[in-house]
């Protein structure tokens, strides 16, 4: 390739044209490690623009490279902003993408396959906030024959200092809006790959809600220390536990008894283990942790304007932790380090990390109120799927605005980067991707049988320890559940087990023979390959949906608080009050309801296949029948440990026996599916429409036989009990009916007769002991 060129220079606001060098030779593809590496970083730089009238000063210098046998004459640009140090720039390299330290500055590589121009936008100044920043960028424009290879545009600086410095592109293209282009240069863009992103320091920070992310790095700090005898928990799949939570929430209020400035941080969750080893889940499945803007619904007026965004399914980038988990405003190279803290605490108490990861969509919203900060201004058409048949709209399969566009080479391939640097550089354990169904679609849309960004993540070597789990539909109606594409490592959440197990409890008629089959592992869903019982999620309760308080205590979603009219949120909740809408001083009704909240835990925890049960159930958390109260950043959300302590004696005491029963009898997580010698159904009663009475017993060759006895109607019924085998009897280990603490003796109450009379909307476990 020969390239031809000239440079501009400023030195205190005048400009000097120098000669262009004539035609040169280049190197298209290069590697700090080599020589022809070497060679390439080396080059000449095209325009440096002056901002806010600061002077920058610049100085120039040419040397020799030799490039195989044929020398090179590059010329190299210096500038200095006049109070800082002297900087030099060079042509880079297309490798990595991002920022990252190579042998002659700091390389920064971006790609855009549509672009016409890019500018790298630096702030170095010292700074206080983020309110003011451009005032102080330089912008250096990249050169499309000297600082581009292929797509990937690039460029490497001479003297930066090695850490907290702030990035930004501007990025210009075809304004064609037909064609799918949405490019704007007026826009500073954050780096895709940018490993770290600073913006507001403080959470939901009114005052400085119209802040904008920038990248930055850290190339001075030491590795994480994570100990001499550091080792990952590696907890089968059959025997997990899985508690989804929410960073912030889980210790942002004030009842966490933390200081103030670590309530919500990533620090708070590790003063809080305790509580979980108490509990005796064994992994926690975090709500989104990737940087996204909680304040992004206060950016202009509409009516959810007095919403923050404290779920955080809204993401700005894939790759860096969410900086205002930090304790104390401490900002992203915090928030890197004590995201590492915190995960690695959790593994020293035995517990696995799971990420609930956002591919689907971005926070970039739709074509009718865009949201741009990062890839829509970079390359719309590579990054977002678009309607071809309708002015390139953004098509919109997430409910959020728009589709990332997942299974186009570029994309795919960014996001198993994304899932590769969380598992190599902060040690997480697997991922819960989010309306994983938009991971099935190719670049139009349309269903793909054999998507190959679910292939690519199954069979990723890096990836290959990971819990990969699926949440198998999404808002544009590709319901996968017991379908979804899974190379026999996929993990699904089951929706299906949810809605049978609620109408069950709840008293529905004809649902029988459904909660049996749910119960024992949803064979009809995933007995196909080499699937597992515990591919399939168990859950009655998600973030999303009622509370396990609130889906005994309402018959109807109360969202008004959303701003929304009422229209969020899932109108099939399957939900019963138990007798009275909401908050009642009725203490049948009350009795009732705790009593169903514990049939449902039984349900969950003695069913085949993963459990998973949703933070704050353990003591009855209530958000007042909001089914969708991701932008309530209040007690709503908020883990109540202070409701906790009111609850520790009964409530929780009978979650956590029940958790830590489950884990101590492996009868409940077999590695495959229960066979006709490992059950026995009390049941000649299978056609009945009207019956809501289901028993039956677990069998293990050592004759530690379980027997388990649903009642949902709303009278007694009699059961009788089957005989115990030779040289044991039967114990009462659960009766929900039963009050505190006798609704749950873990070593087992003996005593149980031939028959045993269940009330009404209850259950009860026996053990077969010695």
């Amino acid at each position: 390739m020969m390239l031809r060129h000239s440079t501009t220079l400023w030195s205190n606001g005048n400009s000097a044209l120098v000669p262009a060098l004539g035609a040169l030779p280049a190197i298209v593809r290069c590697s700090s490690a080599s020589t022809e590496g070497k060679a390439c970083q080396r080059g000449v730089f095209s325009k440096v623009r002056r901002e806010s009238g600061r002077s920058l000063q610049m100085s120039s210098s040419v040397q020799v490279a030799r490039a195989g046998e044929q020398s090179v004459v590059v010329e190299e640009q210096a500038f200095q902003k006049s109070e800082g140090p002297l900087l030099k720039v060079l042509p880079g390299q297309s490798h990595p993408l991002g920022v990252s330290e190579v042998e002659t500055g700091t390389n920064f590589a971006i790609f855009s396959q549509n672009a016409t121009a890019v500018t790298l936008c630096l702030i170095l100044q010292e700074r206080e906030t983020n309110s003011t920043l451009e005032e102080g960028m330089v912008e250096l424009s990249l050169d499309s024959q000297i600082n581009k290879t292929g797509d990937i545009w690039h460029i490497c600086v001479e003297g930066l200092p090695r850490r907290n410095d702030l990035y930004g592109y501007r990025v210009d293209g075809p304004r064609e809006w037909r064609e799918g282009h949405r490019f704007d240069y007026n826009n500073v863009l954050l780096d895709p790959y940018a490993k770290l992103v600073d913006g507001r320091r403080v959470f939901g920070d009114a005052s400085n809600k119209m802040s904008k992310c920038f990248g930055t790095y850290d190339f001075d700090g030491l590795p994480f220390d994570w100990g001499e005898n550091y080792e990952l928990p590696n907890i089968h799949e059959k025997d997990l536990v899985l508690y989804e939570m929410n960073v912030r929430a889980f210790t942002a209020d004030e009842s966490s008894g933390l200081d103030p400035h670590i309530r919500g941080s990533y620090l708070g969750m590790i003063e809080k283990i305790p509580h979980l080893l108490e509990l005796g889940v064994n992994a926690v499945e975090l709500l989104p942790v990737f940087e996204f803007d909680e304040m992004e619904l206060q950016r202009r007026p509409n009516a959810r304007e007095h919403l923050i965004n404290t779920w955080g399914y809204s993401t700005l980038n894939f790759f860096a932790p969410m900086s205002r988990y930090a304790s104390n405003g401490g900002g992203p190279i915090n928030a890197s380090q004590e995201f590492k803290q915190m995960v690695k605490a959790f593994h020293d108490a035995g517990i696995e990390v799971i990420l609930d990861v956002v591919y689907n969509h971005t926070n970039e919203a739709d074509d009718e109120h865009p949201y741009t900060t990062s890839f829509r201004g970079i390359d719309n058409k590579v990054y977002y799927m678009m309607d071809s048949q309708q002015n390139a709209q953004l098509l919109n399969f997430s409910g959020c605005g728009n589709t990332l566009n997942c299974n186009h080479p570029v994309v795919m391939e960014l996001i198993l980067d994304s899932l590769r640097h969380w598992v190599t550089e902060y040690h997480v354990d697997g991922f819960r991707f989010d309306l994983a169904s938009v991971l099935c679609r190719g670049t139009d849309g349309s269903p793909l049988s054999a998507p190959p960004l679910i292939r690519a993540i199954a069979k990723d070597n890096v990836l290959s320890r990971c819990k990969i789990i699926a949440e198998p539909w999404d808002c544009g109606g590709l319901y996968l559940v017991g379908k979804f594409p899974n190379w026999d490592r996929w993990a699904e959440w089951n929706g299906i087990y949810r809605d049978d197990i609620r109408k069950f409890i709840k008293g529905d008629a004809g649902m029988k023979g459904s909660f049996a089959t749910r119960i024992s592992g949803s064979a009809d869903l995933y007995r196909v390959n080499k699937r597992k019982p515990y591919h399939g999620i168990n859950f009655v309760i998600a973030h999303d949906g009622f509370t396990l308080y609130d889906l005994v205590s309402y018959n109807y979603k109360h969202n008004d608080a959303n701003g929304e009219s009422g229209n969020d949120g899932c109108n099939d909740n399957f939900s019963w009050n138990c007798g009275f809408e909401g908050e009642t001083e009725d203490p049948n009704i009350q009795a009732l309801r705790a009593r169903q909240m514990k049939n449902f835990q039984v349900a969950l925890m003695i069913s085949q296949g993963t459990p998973m049960m949703l933070m704050g159930d353990e003591y009855g958390h209530t958000r007042s029948g909001n089914n969708n109260s991701y932008g309530h950043d209040n007690a709503l959300n908020n883990f109540q440990w202070e409701r906790l302590k009111d609850k520790k004696d009964n409530h929780f005491r009978f979650f956590s026996e029940m958790i830590k029963f489950r884990r101590s009898h492996h009868i409940f997580a077999r590695e495959n599916f229960i066979d006709k010698n490992e059950v026995t159904w009390h049941e000649d009663n299978w056609e009945n429409y009207e019956s809501k009475f289901l028993a039956f017993t677990l069998h293990e060759d050592n004759g530690g036989h379980i027997y388990v006895a649903f009642n949902a109607h709303d009278y007694f019924v009699e059961a009788c009990i089957p005989s115990p085998p030779k040289g044991r009897r039967w114990f009462r280990v659960v009766d929900t009916n039963l009050e505190s603490p006798s609704d749950i003796i873990p070593e087992g109450a003996p005593g149980i007769k031939e028959t045993y009379n269940l009330a009404p909307y209850s259950c009860i476990v026996l053990e077969a002991k010695p």
